[in-house]
C-alpha cells in the first residue's frame, strides 16, 4: 500500500505532503486547488511520461516522492535487482524529478534507475485509473486480458497452450528454414563434414600440442640431456666411472656408518640427518636410471614428433587458438551437423514432428477457447449486476469471444459490448468510468495493493453517486482506494478524507477530522456549508454512509 507522498512544485503546489490509511481514501478540494496532481505525483511514481509543462511557474524542477510497504516478491525482485534497499522501516521509497527542460530522473531503494523500472515496481503495488486508462480499457488486449484475470483457472490452461504453441512454432521455423534455404544448408553440411573429416585423419588427442612441444625440446637436446644424466649417476653410484674417484654413495654411506650408533646425542642427530641423505641420494639415483631409460632411442622419432606438429598446426589455424578448442569446435560442429539433415527422409520426419506439434497446440487452444468462452460469460453477468447499480439499469455488459489467428495470447480475441454494441461506441464517458469500476470490483483479487481512481464519478449524481461511493467502500475492504472526487456521495463513504486548498496548497494536504468532513460534505452539496440545513443534510449523509461501511468491515456470520 501507498503510505505517503511528497509533491514539490508540480502544477499549482507548492510543496504538499500527505499520508495515506488502509481502506478508502478521498481527495476533495475546489476546482484548481491541485487534486489531480496527487493522481498525476502518482503515475510519475509509476513511471509515466514526464511533462515539464507540468512544473511549477518559475521552478526548476518538480519532485515526487512516495513510499510503498508491500509483501508482494516480484515487487520486491525489482528492487533487488537494481540493488536497492528498503529503508529502516522495511518500506519502499520510490522518487521522481522533472525539470523545466523536460529531464527525467527515477530512484528506487536509494538506486537511480530508468522511469521503465518505476514501471517494473508499481504494476505490482499500484493502479491508477483515469481518463486515459478508460481508454486503454478499449484496447482488445486489454479485454482480452481482464478475461483472463476472471477466473484463475485460465492461467494454467494458457500457459499449457502458450508452451505449445512455442514448441509447435520453433518446428514450424526450422523446416520452413529448412526447406526455404536448402542450397545454402546443404553447402554449409558439406563445408562442416569436411572440416570433421580433417580433424578425424588427424585425430588429436587433448592437450597433445603442448605434449609435443615438451617432448621436441627434449629429443633436440637428448645426446646433452643423456650424457648430463649419466654423469650424475656415475658420480652417485661409482658405475662406469673412469677414474679412481669413489663414489658419492659409498662416501656418504662410510661417514652415516661412523656416526650411527654415537653415544654423543649431538654426533647421533647428525648420523640421522646423514641417514636421510644417504636415502634421498638413493631415490635421486633410481630416479636418473629411469630418466636415462626414458630417452627417446629412435633416431626418426624428432622427425614424426615435428611432422605431427605441423598437422596440429594445421588445425590450429583453421578451428582454434589450440588443440583443446580444435576438439570443441568439433563437438559443437558436430551437433549443428546433425541439426541440418537436409535429405528428404529428415525433412519428412520434421514435418510430421510440426503437424503432430500443430495438432497438439490446437487442441490446447481450442481448451483455452472454452474456458475464455465460460469465463467471459460469467464476467459479463457479473458486471451487468454491477452497472444496474450505478445508474444504469437497462445496460448489460456482454463479452464477445470470437476465433482469430493463433498467437501467443491463443487463438481468440474478445470484444466488450454494451447492449450489443462495441463499448467504445456505446458508452458516454461517464458510462465508461461506471463500466471501469464495476470491472475493478469484479476483478479485484484483494492482494492489498493501492488502487487510483481520477474521474470515476465524471457525468454522475444522485443515487448512481451513493452506488459508486458504496462500491468503492467495499473494494476497500480488501484494498487500499485512493479516489479523486466531487461528489459528496462518494466522500462520505471514506475511511479518510483528504482536502486541497487554494489557501493551503503551500503548507500541504489536510487531513480531515470528522466534524471538519461534515463541513466540507456540506460545502459539496451546492455550497450550503454555511447553512444549518446543509450541515444537517450532510451529517446525515455522512452517518449513514459511515453505518454502510461499519457493516461491510464487520466479520461475516455466516
Amino acid at each position: 500500500m501507498l503510505v505517503d507522498i511528497t509533491i514539490e512544485d508540480l502544477g499549482v503546489i507548492q510543496r504538499s505532503s500527505a499520508e495515506f490509511a488502509e481502506g478508502l481514501t478521498v481527495l476533495t478540494g475546489e476546482t484548481g486547488a491541485g487534486k489531480t496532481m496527487v493522481v498525476t505525483g502518482l503515475r510519475l511514481l509509476a513511471g509515466g511520461r514526464a511533462d515539464a509543462s507540468r512544473v511549477r511557474d518559475g521552478a526548476q524542477k518538480a519532485a515526487v516522492e512516495g513510499r510503498f510497504a508491500t509483501s508482494h516478491p516480484q515487487a520486491a525482485e525489482v528492487v533487488e535487482a537494481v540493488g536497492g534497499d528498503p529503508d529502516e522501516n522495511g518500506e519502499f521509497i520510490v522518487s521522481r524529478t522533472v525539470s523545466s527542460a523536460g529531464r527525467s530522473r527515477a530512484y528506487l531503494g536509494g538506486r537511480a534507475v530508468p522511469a521503465a523500472t518505476l514501471g517494473e515496481f508499481s504494476s505490482n503495488v499500484l493502479t491508477v485509473h483515469g481518463q486515459n486508462d478508460q481508454l486503454r480499457l478499449l484496447a482488445p488486449e486489454q479485454q482480452l486480458a481482464a478475461v483472463d484475470r476472471s477466473d484463475p483457472k485460465i492461467a494454467t490452461v494458457r500457459q499449457a497452450y502458450t508452451e505449445a504453441f512455442r514448441f509447435w512454432r520453433e518446428l514450424a521455423k526450422d523446416y520452413k528454414h529448412r526447406t526455404e534455404s536448402r542450397r545454402e544448408l546443404a553447402q554449409e553440411v558439406d563445408r562442416l563434414q569436411f572440416a570433421l573429416k580433417e580433424i578425424g585423419e588427424v585425430a588429436p588427442e587433448p592437450g597433445e600440442d603442448g605434449e609435443l612441444v615438451t617432448l621436441i625440446q627434449r629429443l633436440q637436446d637428448v645426446d646433452t640431456l643423456r650424457e648430463a644424466a649419466a654423469t650424475a649417476l656415475s658420480a652417485i653410484d661409482g658405475e662406469d666411472s673412469y677414474d679412481d674417484a669413489e663414489a658419492a654413495s659409498s662416501l656418504l654411506g662410510r661417514a652415516e656408518s661412523a656416526l650411527v650408533g654415537a653415544t654423543d646425542k649431538e654426533l647421533a642427530a647428525l648420523g640421522e640427518r646423514l641417514s636421510e641423505l644417504t636415502s634421498q641420494l638413493s631415490d635421486i639415483a633410481s630416479e636418473l636410471g629411469a630418466y636415462l631409460g626414458a630417452l627417446p632411442a629412435d633416431p626418426n622419432l624428432l622427425e614424426q614428433s615435428l611432422r605431427r606438429q605441423q598437422d596440429l598446426k594445421q588445425l590450429t589455424r583453421k578451428y582454434a587458438a589450440d588443440i583443446d578448442g580444435v576438439l570443441a569446435w568439433r563437438d559443437a560442429a558436430a551437433a549443428k551437423l546433425e541439426s541440418m539433415d537436409t535429405s528428404a527422409e529428415a525433412l519428412d520426419e520434421l514435418r510430421a514432428k510440426v503437424m503432430e506439434a500443430e495438432k497438439l497446440m490446437v487442441e490446447k487452444a481450442a481448451a483455452l477457447t472454452k474456458a475464455r468462452t465460460k469465463a467471459a460469460k460469467n464476467l459479463g453477468s457479473l458486471v451487468s449486476e454491477e452497472i444496474h447499480g450505478l445508474a444504469m439499469p437497462n445496460s448489460d455488459l456482454t463479452v464477445d469471444v470470437r476465433q482469430t489467428k493463433y498467437s501467443k495470447t491463443g487463438a481468440d480475441e474478445v470484444e466488450f459490448q454494451l447492449n450489443g454494441k462495441p463499448l467504445a461506441s456505446a458508452a458516454s464517458g461517464g458510462e465508461l468510468s461506471r463500466v471501469m469500476l464495476a470491472l475493478e470490483v469484479v476483478l479485484s483479487d484483494g492482494d492489498g495493493g493501492t488502487l487510483v481512481f481520477d474521474e470515476v464519478d465524471a457525468g454522475v449524481g444522485g443515487r448512481a453517486a451513493v452506488e459508486i461511493g458504496r462500491r468503492l467502500a467495499r473494494l476497500a475492504t480488501s484494498n487500499q482506494v485512493i479516489v479523486v472526487t466531487h461528489l459528496p456521495q462518494v466522500a462520505a463513504y471514506a475511511d479518510s478524507h483528504l482536502h486541497v486548498s487554494k489557501e493551503k496548497f503551500t503548507s500541504g494536504v489536510s487531513d480531515l477530522s470528522s466534524q471538519e468532513r461534515v463541513e466540507e460534505l456540506a460545502r459539496m452539496l451546492a455550497g450550503l456549508d454555511d447553512t444549518e440545513t446543509g450541515r444537517a443534510h450532510a451529517q446525515e449523509l455522512f452517518d449513514r454512509a459511515q453505518s454502510e461501511v461499519a457493516q461491510f468491515r464487520a466479520p461475516s456470520t455466516h
